[in-house]
């Protein structure tokens, strides 16, 4: 897939470029902190739990377990550690 950038400034080339890569790799850098801050939080749920984050997804979403304050930090814990790893799995595919 081709990306095109059009940089309205008076900026060069290779400062651009510069800009974006930092931008990129500073993205990066946030997307794995993320990353580690959800897992811990889900491993917690896990081990208190006994069972995998995955597994609780399924079984939230279809309403089959009884109601906790906990499992909604819980899925949301799951659902930002997915939006994060779908994110840096992007990130980690931009070359330029």
């Amino acid at each position: 897939m081709d990306l095109v950038l059009q940089i309205d400034s008076d900026y060069s080339l290779q400062e651009a470029s510069e800009v974006i890569r930092s931008a990129l790799e500073h993205e990066k850098h946030l997307a794995k902190y993320k990353i580690n801050r959800y897992s811990m939080i889900c491993d917690e749920f896990e081990d208190q739990y006994d069972l995998v984050s995955s597994e609780f997804i399924k079984k939230f979403e279809a309403g089959e377990l009884i109601y906790e304050d906990k499992y909604f930090e819980w899925y949301a814990a799951k659902r930002g550690l997915d939006h994060w790893k779908r994110k840096l799995a992007l990130l980690q595919n931009i070359r330029f």
